[in-house]
Order: structure tokens, then C-alpha cells, then sequence
């Protein structure tokens, strides 16, 4: 199985075994719509997952929803644990 650095489960009752994954090198979006059919749907939301590996080896991951970011991580170089990165953001809740 090849590695990727974003890895994304996807857990559904579409899919007869509950679940699909794939790995993702760079980017990966999702657009959710809602509805009552394909014919009949709304965009509701988008997410997206971004990677970017740094000269000096640490890798970043960001996480947005419609467009604003709501998490960013790093990984050390030669480290086995993510590191929250904080994010000042108003989601207008």
C-alpha cells in the first residue's frame, strides 16, 4: 500500500462494507450538497485538506471549511506527533 501524507475514511451507509478510503498527496476538497435528489441539491458546505512539505523537512496540513481556515497542524521533521498550530477565526456563531 503507498503512503500519503493526507489519508482520508470515509464512513457511509452508500458503501456495503460502511467504509472507503484513498490517499491523497497535496490537496483533496469535498463539496457537500443536500437535497431530496442529484437533480434537486444544494450546496451546503466545502472542505478541503491542504499538505506542504518545508525545505527543512517539518510538513504542515490545513483544514478549511468554505474557504476559512479552521486547523493547521505541523509535523517536526523526524517527529512522530502532530503539533496544534492556534488559529484565531470567527465561524459568526
Amino acid at each position: 500500500m503507498r503512503q500519503y501524507p493526507i489519508w482520508n475514511i470515509i464512513n457511509s451507509c452508500a458503501y456495503a462494507n460502511g467504509n472507503k478510503s484513498y490517499g491523497v498527496k497535496k490537496h483533496s476538497a469535498c463539496e457537500i450538497r443536500v437535497g431530496t435528489s442529484s437533480r434537486n441539491s444544494h450546496h451546503f458546505l466545502k472542505h478541503e485538506v491542504t499538505h506542504r512539505e518545508h525545505p527543512n523537512g517539518d510538513r504542515t496540513y490545513h483544514f478549511y471549511i468554505d474557504g476559512n481556515l479552521f486547523k493547521s497542524a505541523r509535523l517536526p521533521k523526524g517527529q512522530s506527533e502532530l503539533v496544534d498550530v492556534e488559529i484565531h477565526y470567527d465561524l459568526g456563531v
